[in-house]
């Protein structure tokens, strides 16, 4: 769908009469070619081509940049035959035409052409590849026309206006001329494609555009990294396996209705398109051959759009315009942003988008029959008969969205690359042939009948289907006309554009047609923002984001979302917000979806700036009318930390009584009782809930706790960003343990970080100990299953326990730590915490910090501890205590060092060897090694040689009989020594050999 908006895009306009007429060529920025005899000019001009004519000279002249001061002659010279096709490369500023001349065509290139002033300049001529070699001898720089063989005769050519490479189109190959980096006006010739049936070429950085009557086919041409791969694919298209040779379909119905009339055709909807990798599976066949004199890369291709319009035509050429053309922005200015393949029929233009992804921008429905048509940056320009009409494009569209990929965010947004185009204007001219465009300027030429023919009288449909003579060419005389036609500055277009949507705003505020001319006038500022930020423009698209907001809060559920986003960009504030959407007095007071869209975003957002009570009142009231199930997260955002807390509690209560109680609304209920300073209130509400709905209620809305921190996860923010709430503070006085729940579920649940939890109890609690941090930290050692967590935790509480183990040593007096689980709670219910070793091991330990001691034994005897990780915290507890001796043995035992660890507890309690023993050494390897090989001859040795041997001898004697129990006799006999002391061992022999006698 075209929507048409009757607005001004050109300003002014200068004819050049006659006499005078000068076609302006578009490319070069400050000279253009221009043509003497315009009548003569007929494929570049898009004329009938049975005409024919002769040009044997054309003329350049200097466009002037002021209206009105015509187009003065710059300098002109004589060509080698009729000018048939002409284009001019901006890169390498050289001029290159197809020429005809004793019925055969030729291809030539004219540089230096500009020191051809009133053709008083020297001129040579030179095969291409052969340099002259007089130019030096006759002194200054002369004008050069390089003769370009072919082998075939050339139809169409086209110069890229980023390398400044010729693409040369024949009828069934197409050439590509690099331009010579060292010389800028020396071409060599790099290699063929082949085609069959070739009409128009279109060449732009790397990317090669060809069609044939019906067919449009884009190749990408780019260097191959593997030189190898680059020559297997050479053969595999020479061979042209898995692809069969495909004449166009359509040549053998054009040659047998070549003869019809050419006004007269008949459209067949069936079409088809093949994107990317599905373009190489089109029948065209592509094959690349060597020519011998390319550069040493080594070059491939690939298929990159495929797009065929079934139409019946009775005309000479369907497919009339054919453009690659690229974007450049400020930030590229050398390499295009985005390249556009744009092609278009007589009723019907296609542009498509083709560096990032190949895909249809906009189809283009025509009113009238198009003659031909030209895109340029803002608009598409195409002429009919008697009509120079302007067209949107949606170039800026995607070259945005190509800077910025994530332009379509909560934060910015642009309209769509799809969205559907709209004819700006039509402007009346007499028979108009060809149009080029220059910056902003439209050049149109014009060919006026001095003797109108009568057009027979159409007698039915029937006459579609006779067949007609061909035409005779007329030999009327034309009058000719050249019109440089100004267009508008963009921003002027959008500022008539922003003026035509006031009438739709009057009417229907609501309606489709204004939220498109918003768009069509933001597309038309992000154009002119891509090549040159201005303040001016960077305003004006605030301007038009707020007006798009506007639109889009009262839009469908479909794109009421995207208000957020304009409204972002417009810089308004939220009482700005506010007060252009609220309701008309007489109107009804309901809001529009996506103003509540933005609202609840808005919400959501954490800002540090909170909202004026004003403010904050009309919000709470605004979603109490429209979505009062958010009150809960409305209240509880901290940009509503200065609402009435009176008003608001009454709100909540009738909310209460209609939608009944829930454990979120209670505990917003209670902080707001708490904010009044009604303690009974608050105490009252809270007692409502058992403790673990209570923890849920806070899972559910986490704001009622923390505000920041991007409202959690492990992905939002820095624990500098978060901070407790008033409620969460109360908590922490009063409900500790409820606190230390929530926040671990909350942390489970992926709703706050680790360290943003641990910032929260730092603000509520402000002791030095912080001992509902380490009960927040053993909470969290029960409750968390992220092994990268669960090592965090256990360092950070193996730490605290030694700093209070230090502490109770070197303090004057020691703390009380009370903490919500003791020791024997951790151990039962933690499986971080090991079973301590019995405590009549070490009976005469004494410390203060009992608990302590107790969990970091634990903790060295669990699975879980990287003990590795603590041993230099260890250090700070001396060796000489009993109790600080035994934390360094279960450390060392931990690692390894068994043997040393035995001789260490001999040496300093031995009565405490046998219950180590069964508690440390339970793995059948220790068994073996160290109970037999380790322990039981060092009780031996230490037991003979002790005057008080009573504790080893008991020590003794339990070793004996685990060494009975688990070896064979004759294992057993090895082990006795043979100092005569065997009959001490006969009794736990015999036991040994019962033993195994019954198994």
């Amino acid at each position: 769908m075209v929507h048409v908006y009757n607005c001004h895009p050109f300003k002014s306009q200068q004819i050049v009469q006659a006499s005078a007429t000068q076609q302006i060529h578009p490319d070069d920025p400050y000279y253009e070619c221009l043509f003497d005899k315009p009548e003569d000019v007929s494929s570049f001009c898009s004329f009938d081509s049975q005409q024919q004519f002769e040009l044997f000279e054309f003329f350049v002249a200097k466009v002037e940049q002021e209206p009105g001061l015509g187009c003065p002659l710059f300098c002109r010279f004589a060509t080698m035959g009729t000018v048939k096709s002409i284009q001019h490369s901006k890169i390498g500023d050289y001029l290159v035409t197809i020429e005809e001349k004793n019925n055969a065509t030729y291809l030539r290139a004219y540089t230096n052409w500009r020191y051809q002033a009133e053709e008083k300049g020297r001129v040579g001529v030179r095969l291409l590849g052969h340099l002259l070699g007089g130019a030096s001898v006759w002194g200054g720089v002369q004008m050069e026309i390089i003769e370009i063989p072919m082998s075939e005769r050339p139809i169409a050519v086209s110069c890229c206006p980023v390398t400044g490479d010729l693409l040369v189109g024949c009828e069934k190959t197409v050439v590509l001329f690099t331009l010579s980096r060292q010389n800028q006006q020396n071409l060599v010739r790099s290699n063929y494609k082949s085609m069959p049936k070739i009409e128009h070429v279109a060449l732009c950085g790397g990317y090669v555009a060809v069609n044939a009557e019906l067919e449009v086919l884009v190749l990408k041409l780019e260097a191959a990294s593997d030189p190898a791969a680059a020559e297997e694919l050479l053969e595999t298209s020479k061979s042209g396996k898995k692809k069969k040779q495909h004449p166009i379909t359509f040549t053998v119905l054009f040659n047998v209705w070549e003869h019809w009339d050419q006004d007269d055709f008949l459209l067949i909807p069936r079409h088809q398109e093949l994107l990317e990798s599905k373009a190489k599976d089109c029948d065209i066949v592509v094959t690349m051959e060597k020519t011998g004199l390319e550069d040493q890369a080594q070059y491939q291709f690939s298929y990159i759009l495929f797009r065929s319009v079934c139409v019946l035509s009775f005309g000479r050429s369907i497919i009339h315009s054919l453009q690659l053309y690229p974007l450049f922005t400020s930030k590229s200015l050398e390499d295009p942003t985005s390249v556009f393949c744009f092609f278009s029929l007589p009723t019907a233009g296609y542009l498509y988008s083709l560096k990032g992804g190949v895909e249809l921008l906009s189809a283009y429905q025509y009113p009238e029959k198009v003659l031909q048509a030209v895109m340029s940056d803002h608009l598409l320009h195409v002429i009919t008969k008697n009509a120079l009409q302007c067209f949107t494009v949606r170039c800026s569209a995607v070259a945005a969205r190509m800077e910025d990929p994530y332009i379509d965010t909560t934060m910015k947004a642009c309209p769509p690359s799809t969205l559907e185009v709209c004819a700006l204007r039509i402007q009346l001219f007499i028979g108009l042939r060809s149009v080029c465009v220059y910056n902003q300027r439209v050049i149109l030429l014009s060919a006026a009948d001095t003797e109108t023919q009568q057009e027979p009288e159409r007698r039915g449909l029937s006459r579609k289907w006779t067949i007609s003579s061909p035409k005779e060419t007329s030999t009327v005389g034309h009058g000719w006309n050249l019109y440089v036609v100004d267009t508008v500055h963009p921003f002027t277009l959008y500022q008539e554009m922003v003026e035509y949507s006031s009438r739709y705003v009057q009417t229907t505020p609501q309606s489709h047609s204004l939220r498109h001319l918003l768009s069509e006038a933001h597309l038309l500022l992000r154009a002119c923002l891509l090549q040159t930020p201005e303040e001016e423009l960077e305003e004006a698209l605030r301007q038009n984001s707020a007006q798009l907001g506007d639109c889009f809060s009262r839009a469908s559920q479909k794109d009421c979302h995207l208000a957020l986003p304009y409204y972002k960009m417009s810089g308004l504030t939220v009482a700005e917000v506010i007060s252009r959407n609220r309701p008309p007095p007489e109107g009804p007071s309901s809001y529009g979806m996506g103003f509540l869209f933005y609202l609840k975003l808005h919400l959501l957002e954490e800002t540090d700036i909170p909202s004026l009570q004003e403010e904050a009142d009309e919000i709470i009231y605004i979603f109490s009318q429209s979505e009062p199930f958010l009150l809960v997260s409305v209240c509880a955002s901290p940009c509503m930390i200065n609402c009435s807390a009176t008003r608001t509690l009454q709100i909540l209560q009738r909310l209460e009584d209609t939608a009944g109680v829930s454990v979120p609304l209670t505990i917003i209920m209670a902080a707001m009782a708490l904010r009044l300073g009604k303690l009974q209130d608050y105490t009252e509400l809270m007692e409502r809930h058992a403790e673990m709905q209570l923890v849920y209620g806070f899972i559910e809305e986490p704001r009622l706790l923390l505000h920041g921190g991007g409202g959690g996860g492990e992905g939002g923010g820095q624990h500098s960003q978060v901070h407790p709430t008033s409620l969460a503070r109360q908590l922490a006085n009063t409900q500790p343990g409820l606190l230390v729940a929530a926040m671990v579920a909350l942390h489970e649940n992926c709703k706050v970080q680790l360290e943003q939890a641990d910032f929260v109890f730092k603000v509520c609690v402000l002791d030095r100990e912080n001992t509902l941090l380490v009960d927040f930290w053993e909470a969290m050692l029960m409750a968390s299953s992220q092994d990268a967590v669960i090592q965090e935790l256990l360092f950070r509480v193996a730490s605290v326990y030694i700093d209070r183990l230090t502490n109770s040593i070197n303090g004057s007096g020691a703390p009380q730590y009370k903490s919500l689980k003791g020791a024997d709670d951790l151990i039962t219910s933690c499986s971080h915490y090991g079973a301590l070793i019995p405590k009549y091991i070490f009976v005469w330990v004494f410390i203060s910090s009992i608990s302590s001691y107790l969990c970091l034994q634990s903790l060295l005897c669990g699975p879980s501890l990287s003990v590795g990780s603590i041993v230099p915290l260890l250090e700070r507890l001396s060796e000489e205590t009993l109790w600080g001796f035994s934390l360094h043995l279960l450390c060392a035992t931990r690692r390894g060092q068994y043997e040393s660890s035995i001789e260490q507890l001999l040496d300093r309690c031995p009565q405490a060897i046998i219950a180590y023993a069964n508690h440390q050494l339970q793995d059948k390897y220790m068994v073996c090694t160290l109970w037999w090989q380790k322990l039981l001859p060092e009780l031996c040795k230490r037991t003979r040689a002790a005057a008080d041997n009573g504790i080893l001898l008991g020590a003794l004697k339990e070793t004996l009989v685990v060494v009975a129990m688990e070896t064979s006799p004759t294992e057993f006999l090895e082990l006795i020594p043979d100092d005569g002391t065997a009959s001490y061992f006969l009794p736990h022999l015999l036991t040994c050999s019962q033993r195994h006698l019954m198994a």
